[in-house]
């Protein structure tokens, strides 16, 4: 468990940085998609979703699709599994690569119970950097919205079957506003489609950002 005092104030000051970025950034998604901003919402701090875990590689990266609000295949490298403990119970979650230009960086994309819900229904990712040891501190309070939840101009990838938990993660951030949490994927997806510009206009858009919305521009943390 991390140090309760700063650990929470280490968290407060990232959010209201996160805050002070997404209202006035040039590569805000509130910029980019000329929408309205107001504070991010957030689960209340809780060090019971702070976890270690392991994790267990396969012994060669996979290249595998994720679908995508835009109803395309991101390719990703599916390193392997974390597997970790939560309140008793056994869990594990695929985490991913996205390729070039990316360094040590991973991302696992995740829904829990609270998906569609509390916090956006097409789900969250976590960022860490890969380690030699294969060990892990997962804070599930730095859990964050990918940028499509915000804006239809940033494409991102949703997380896998095998990566939705059966239990409610209630850390990390909410949804932002409930006319945009689809209860699914497919409904994000569905959401997009009626709302869809120009296929040439989504097409240029995408190859424009792919490479910064594959995990929503999040800044990258490393693990401790």
């Amino acid at each position: 468990m991390p140090s309760s005092a700063t650990w929470k104030d280490e968290l407060e000051t990232e959010r209201s940085m996160k805050d002070g970025f997404m209202a006035g950034d040039a590569e805000s998604p509130f910029i980019v998609g000329r929408v309205p901003f107001h504070p991010l919402q957030y689960f209340a701090p809780d060090p019971k979703f702070v976890v270690r875990a392991k994790l267990e590689r396969r012994s060669t990266p996979e290249e595998s699709y994720l679908r995508t609000n835009r109803d395309n295949q991101a390719v990703m490298r599916y390193i392997g599994d974390l597997t970790f403990a939560l309140e008793g119970e056994r869990f594990r979650l695929r985490l991913y690569h996205a390729g070039e230009g990316v360094g040590t960086s991973v991302f696992v994309p995740f829904r829990d119970r609270t998906s569609g819900r509390e916090s956006y229904g097409a789900g969250r990712y976590l960022m860490l950097e890969l380690n030699e040891a294969d060990d892990y501190e997962v804070d599930f309070n730095r859990a964050f919205n990918p940028y499509c939840a915000y804006t239809d101009d940033f494409e991102c990838p949703f997380p896998p079957a095998e990566n939705d938990l059966p239990t409610e993660i209630r850390a990390g951030e909410k949804a932002w506003a409930e006319d945009r949490n689809p209860p699914s994927p497919s409904s994000a997806v569905l959401g997009r489609v009626r709302r869809s510009p120009p296929a040439s206009a989504a097409r240029s858009r995408a190859r424009s950002r792919s490479r910064r919305t594959a995990t929503g521009g999040q800044k990258r943390r490393k693990s401790r």
